[in-house]
């Protein structure tokens, strides 16, 4: 083989790799470095020239020696480990980067209370469906469908804000190789599933008249392939991570990619603006941080937030801390809630190394900006919270989906949907934050609801006073009374007179309940909120003592 056709091959080869590897040109990648390695071993092996050999009996053999001077070669290959094994070392070992790694996460603002935070909670726009069963609705809607479904798969489905109301949103891709190739076009559509409603299930296939396309995909081959897409499109000098699906809010489909770089040497990745894909068009507008338009919800990917919030609190004394002390962790992971601003945040709680259903405090991270605020304020585990939510009705065997925090009467407190082995919404459960021993559960939210302020009202000094919200005392006349049971307690519904509120109260709150008829002077307290049916904190008979 002539140096010409060796030439070819090394070019080939390169380009193949470039092509379908990928790898990121730039300082902290080990792609390109990997690549040259790969290159010049295959140069060496293609200049090797075969010596025949022959022993005392006649036999051949063959001595394979490279052609020409491999110095150069082997110091280039030498170099490239240097690059790959020393140099990591030596710019990102953690002894030597402690600082670093720990003020990765910026500075930790110090809030002061939790439910100040958090959503005041509103029935109708409580999260009840999670992913898993986004999952399951959005497969009923593709199922309905035979001839759709056969060509098409759900993508992952990502939540996000859409106008007010928060949605799961998954597209539609190519179910393989052959579907891909006989639609050129890109699949058409995408699965839209109210979080707070699992009645509302949409299959999206025009905006404005306009057909839906997702040509650029994960799923997508060749040069529809949406990493590479964007390799060729420039974007082969930045890291690119978190290829999330998310629509604006006239629904026009877009691939949200963060931007990120190596802070720390080779490791320490960090974002710094995302890409916008036009999922028919392929048009890549890359934004600044500051300068991402508003309806994207997530510019920070969970996992760097989750290792950046982990060495926060893992080098709180420095490298050398044999004994833990003041070591922080997060819980399980971070989960996506939205705060009484509307902004999206990245939620967790804190607890100390070793401990296990107890935390220290609970972090909000902005998922655009990467503020973060520490609450340090004492509490359950979203595990722990879980786990007491199966125990009230544990003779079910349902399972717990992820807590979601909501501000209900300024008590920061875990909502969460208990569901059968099907993964379908059985019951609903409430949980303290701050003492997952105060639990409510039921059919309805509204029930739920009501047993679970029925069970923090109950629990008097267990709750932190300084988030007990502000009671109101009613001197005034029962209008109308009844009575219900739910799970096995009675319940009293009545009106009085100048409130057009329907009043609740169990037995378990005042014996006085199950005696009062309509006339009787009450003297009631109750949480300052707006719900229209009131949970009574106490109840007191005026006339009972009268007579």
């Amino acid at each position: 083989m002539n140096k010409i056709s060796r030439l070819i091959i090394i070019a080939i080869a390169a380009i193949a790799m470039l092509y379908s590897g990928m790898p990121v040109i730039a300082y902290g990648f080990w792609g390109l470095p990997a690549m040259i390695a790969a290159m010049i071993f295959l140069w060496i092996v293609l200049n090797m020239k075969a010596t025949p050999i022959y022993n005392n009996q006649g036999a051949q053999t063959f001595q394979f020696k490279p052609q020409g001077n491999i110095k150069v070669p082997v110091t280039i290959l030498i170099v490239l480990l240097i690059y790959s094994a020393v140099l990591p070392t030596l710019t990102s070992w953690p002894l030597l980067r402690t600082s670093a790694y720990r003020n990765l996460i910026g500075t930790v603002e110090i809030g002061e209370n939790l439910s100040t935070h958090m959503a005041p909670i509103s029935m109708e726009k409580v999260r009840v469906v999670d992913q898993s069963l986004a999952n399951i609705l959005g497969d009923k809607v593709l199922g309905a469908q035979p001839a759709l479904g056969s060509q098409v798969r759900l993508g992952e489905f990502n939540i996000q804000k859409v106008k007010n109301d928060l949605y799961w949103v998954a597209p539609l891709l190519h179910s393989g190789f052959f579907k891909w190739n006989m639609n050129s076009e890109g699949t058409n559509g995408y699965v839209m599933v109210n979080a707070s409603n699992e009645r509302d299930v949409k299959l999206v296939q025009e905006v404005g008249g306009k057909k839906v396309r997702i040509k650029y995909q994960p799923e997508g081959f060749f040069n529809d392939y949406l990493e590479r897409h964007l390799y060729l499109s420039g974007f082969y000098n930045v890291g690119l991570t978190d290829y999330s699906f998310e629509i604006d809010d006239d629904g026009v489909p877009y691939w949200v990619v963060t931007k990120y770089k190596k802070t720390i040497g080779f490791y320490g990745e960090d974002a710094v603006g995302v890409v916008l894909v036009n999922t028919e068009t392929g048009k890549c507008v890359e934004y600044s941080i500051v300068n991402t338009p508003a309806w994207v919800d997530r510019i920070q990917p969970d996992k760097f937030i989750e290792n950046q919030l982990n060495d926060w609190g893992n080098f709180v004394k420095g490298y050398w801390n044999f004994s833990n002390e003041n070591k922080l962790q997060i819980t399980q992971g971070v989960t996506l809630v939205y705060g009484e601003d509307n902004k999206s945040y990245w939620y967790t709680g804190l607890t100390s190394v070793g401990a296990d259903e107890a935390t220290v405090g609970f972090v909000l991270v902005d998922t655009r900006t990467k503020k973060t605020i520490w609450y340090k304020q004492s509490g359950a585990t979203e595990f722990a919270a879980q786990k007491s939510a199966r125990g009230k009705v544990q003779e079910k065997r349902f399972s717990a989906s992820t807590p979601i925090p909501y501000n209900i009467n300024n008590i920061p407190t875990y909502v969460m949907t208990l569901k059968d082995d099907g993964g379908l919404v059985k019951m609903f459960a409430m949980v303290a934050i701050e003492d997952y021993t105060i639990v409510g559960v039921g059919n309805t939210l509204t029930e739920t609801l009501m047993a679970y302020k029925n069970a923090y009202n109950m629990a008097g000094n267990k709750i932190n006073p300084k988030s007990a919200t502000k009671k109101q005392i009613l001197n005034s006349v029962v209008v109308r009374i009844n009575s219900d049971i739910k799970n096995g307690n009675s319940f009293y519904y009545f009106t009085v007179e100048g409130k057009e509120n329907i009043f609740i109260g169990s037995s378990q709150i005042s014996n006085e309940l199950p005696v009062t008829f309509a006339g009787d002077s009450i003297i009631i307290s109750f949480d300052d909120d707006t719900q229209g049916l009131i949970d009574i904190s106490s109840f007191k008979n005026a006339s009972l003592e009268k007579r």
